[in-house]
Order: C-alpha cells, then structure tokens, then sequence
C-alpha cells in the first residue's frame, strides 16, 4: 500500500497534479476487483466552514455528478461506490438511493474512513458493505433544521412530565420551548419516520432480499432500533464500527481479508484526502475512468481523456 506519506510524495514529484495520481490508483482499483467503481467525497473533515456547510453535505446537486460518472458504464458488471460523507439531506439521499439501485443490480458500498448519517442509509440500501477496522458508519437519526430530531422530541417530552408533575416548571420550560416553532413536532416526527421508511424498504429490497420473512422484520427492526433510536446512540456524531455493524446484523465484508483489496482502498481514499486537503476542491464525484465532478470555487465537469 501506499501510505500518507508515498502519496504525497507522488503527488510532489508529478508537480502536485492531484488528478493524475487520484485517477491512476482510482482506475487500479477497479481493475483488480473488475467491477465499475465511483468515489463520493466530501470535504467536511478539511473545510466544514459556515459558508460550505449546506454544501458539504449530500443534495440535489450530487445527482449531477452520478449521472456523469454514471453514463457510458457497463453497469452489468455492478457498482462499487467508495463513500467519505458527513451525510446530507434525506429527500436528495432518497433519490440518489433509487437512482443507483434502477441502474446496478449489484451495488456494493466501500466505506475506507466514515459514511454517516445518510452515508449510512446509502451504505444499509447496497447489497453489501466493505469496511476495514478503522471506519465507521452513523446514526440515522435525522437532523431538522440543524436540531436532532430524536433530541427535540426527547425535550418535548421531558417538559411534558416535568411540568405535569410540577407545574412551577413551566416557568423554567417556557424559554426553552419558545425557541421553536409551532410545527416543529410534527416535522420531526415526520423526518424519523421517512429515514427509518428508507432503510427498510432498501433492506428488503437488497441486501435481506433472499432472507425468509420473519428474519428479514427481526434483523430491519433491530437495526432501525439501533441506528435511528437518538436515546441509545446518544449523539448523532456516533461512531459505528464494522464489528458493531455486524453484531446489528448488516452484511459487512472486512477488507483486511484481501490484503491487496485492503491496501487499494485506503491508497485511493489518501488520494481523496490530499485532494481535498490540497486543493479548492470541497466535493468529488469521480469514477474509474476518470470522469468527475469537481466542486470548489466553480463546479466543472472533467470529461475522459482521449
């Protein structure tokens, strides 16, 4: 493999020409699995300002970028879609969801560092997901409107008993509760809801699709249980490992079990990193034949090189 330290040494000597080195290890690791392969990457780690804040996360805007790494694949040979994301909005993560699953039969979701929050609802609707020892999946507990929606619903709950019980504590709710808006409830309860819908019909859908019935509901209820329940994961930050998710009943497949595999993965997910960590760039889409989109200072779409 290699490590930090080669790539950026690599990327010294080619003149700090990210794309080509990024592109070559990209189109190596698709070689050695002999399937297609796209890299979602977000910039949160390196540049979560308040100005790219909305931006980092999965959208709308995201789907142009599958399509373009998409189109001209043979998409009979399936998908491997490496993900680093901090997560996003559910409406966009839906249908991105069903996008990739109308076009590949065989999807599989690589996961080299961190796919939360809707990473994770991307990552539980594949057919199965490869992660190593050090990455993590997240809670799928929403946020709405910047707010944990399991944590408003909570609050609302505990001011309910407190101020049944005493009613003086009114006093100490009132400013607390006036902060939110008069339908913030129900869309909380709304947002829960749509996520947790996602997951399992996706599950069902994928990867317990040739489970029988009743072993299919017990493991889909256990996992809505413990990746959208706010009150065991605690924060939505959690970081869930690869062995976690196993215990939870996913279909994980660990890398170190190919070494090779293993050692490609994490040198193109180096490649993402010193890219975005080098570069203006703060979201990339790009597959293995080095069609991308690129999102910094402009949104460029870079076609195949002849």
């Amino acid at each position: 493999m290699a490590n930090w330290k080669d790539i950026l040494n690599e990327l010294n000597r080619e003149g700090s020409t990210f794309d080509i080195v990024r592109r070559k290890y990209l189109k190596q690791l698709s070689n050695y699995t002999g399937r297609n392969t796209i890299a979602y990457y977000s910039g949160w780690l390196q540049k979560n300002t308040k100005e790219l804040q909305k931006v980092l996360g999965i959208n709308d805007y995201d789907k142009n970028g599958f399509m373009a790494a998409i189109n001209g694949l043979d998409t009979s040979k399936g998908l491997d879609l490496i993900l680093h994301t901090p997560g996003g909005e559910v409406a966009a993560t839906e249908s991105i969801i069903d996008y990739l699953l109308k076009k590949f039969d065989d999807l599989r979701v690589i996961v080299p560092q961190l796919a939360m929050s809707a990473g994770t609802m991307i990552a539980c609707s594949s057919d199965r997901i490869l992660m190593g020892k050090q990455s993590s999946l997240g809670p799928i507990d929403p946020q709405y409107g910047g707010l944990p929606a399991h944590g408003v619903l909570e609050e609302f709950q505990k001011a309910y008993e407190e101020i049944k019980k005493d009613q003086t504590k009114i006093f100490v709710w009132r400013p607390i509760l006036e902060k939110y808006n008069p339908t913030l409830l129900g869309e909380c309860e709304k947002s829960i809801a749509w996520a947790e819908q996602i997951v399992e019909k996706n599950l069902k859908k994928r990867m317990f699709k040739t489970e029988n019935s009743r072993v299919r509901t017990n493991k889909i209820k256990k996992i809505k249980k413990e990746l959208g329940d706010h009150s065991i994961n605690l924060s939505h930050s959690r970081h869930i490992s690869a062995e976690k998710c196993k215990e939870l009943g996913l279909k994980i497949e660990m890398m170190e079990e190919d070494n090779k595999l293993q050692d490609l993965v994490l040198t193109v997910h180096h490649c993402f990193i010193h890219t975005l960590s080098g570069t203006p760039a703060f979201k990339i889409i790009e597959n293995n034949k080095g069609v991308a989109l690129v999102q910094s200072m402009q949104s460029m779409v870079v076609p195949l090189k002849k």
